[in-house]
């Protein structure tokens, strides 16, 4: 085998090995991981607020509980940081069908720690039982938390999230029977993905109410790790493989091929 060959066929294994480890760290940056949930699904609060200053504080991955009567307004608020994309999903337990006068419609809404309406990216955000439905099951996801925005933007923010649970239409004689209420929120982390350069000085928590004292369990923002760290190593590592190949098939192209001497 001709040393230009012998050159070229060890530059192709440098940069295949180069594209293999710059996959899998990138394989590793894009795949998101759950978030911790802190207390989850032990000792949830049985309970919920009438309005967002009485709202209740729930953790993500425990399960609220709230009896009520129909036309109720049910608050709960948890701690959401930069990175995380949450679900929240509530069922609600509806009275007898045969003291129910018509079908009810309910309504899941998320709200930001500046009062701001967030929009659901999917899920069953209004959910309409039939008379003789035993339960009605909702849903939201919102969209990543992000570290910092434009004072214009509607973009969401690190700090609580308030969440909302009330019937919009029902025959006005079924309004106060009772109805049990089911509630959990759990995210996942998006990472780098959708980190910003800028930052909050403080979450979007009030200073005075029953959330005052809500935060994640690990604190805001309680770490500097940041999957675009892999993305940038990943980067600078493919880059200085492929200087290196790209040399070593240079020099090898710049040589005289040796003709054996025939006999």
């Amino acid at each position: 085998m001709s040393a230009l060959r012998r050159e070229r066929r060890s530059v192709r294994r440098l940069l295949t090995a180069a594209l293999l480890v710059g996959g899998g760290l990138l394989g590793v940056a894009a795949s998101p991981a759950p978030s911790p949930s802190g207390s989850a699904g032990a000792g949830g609060p049985t309970e919920a607020g009438t309005a967002f200053r009485t709202a209740t504080p729930v953790r993500l991955g425990q399960e609220a509980t709230a009896d009520a009567s129909t036309g109720d307004y049910l608050y709960w608020v948890l701690p959401l940081d930069s990175g995380q994309r949450a679900t929240v999903r509530a069922s609600v337990t509806l009275p007898a069908a045969t003291g129910r006068h018509s079908s009810s419609t309910w309504q899941l809404d998320v709200y930001d720690g500046l009062r701001r309406r967030q929009p659901c990216t999917y899920g069953t955000q209004t959910g309409t039982a039939a008379k003789d439905a035993a339960t009605v099951d909702l849903s939201c996801t919102l969209r990543p938390v992000r570290s910092g925005a434009d004072q214009w933007a509607n973009d969401p923010l690190p700090g609580a999230y308030y969440v909302r649970l009330t019937v919009t239409d029902l025959a006005p004689e079924d309004l106060g029977q009772p109805v049990r209420a089911r509630l959990r929120a759990e995210s996942t982390d998006v990472g780098g993905a959708y980190a910003a350069d800028d930052a909050l000085a403080v979450p979007l928590v009030p200073a005075a109410g029953t959330a005052s004292g809500i935060a994640p369990a690990d604190g805001w923002s309680g770490t500097w790790w940041s999957d675009r760290w892999l993305w940038t190593a990943a980067g600078g590592l493919l880059a200085a493989l492929a200087g290196i190949g790209g040399h070593r098939l240079t020099r090898g192209a710049g040589r005289p091929v040796r003709v054996p001497p025939t006999a």
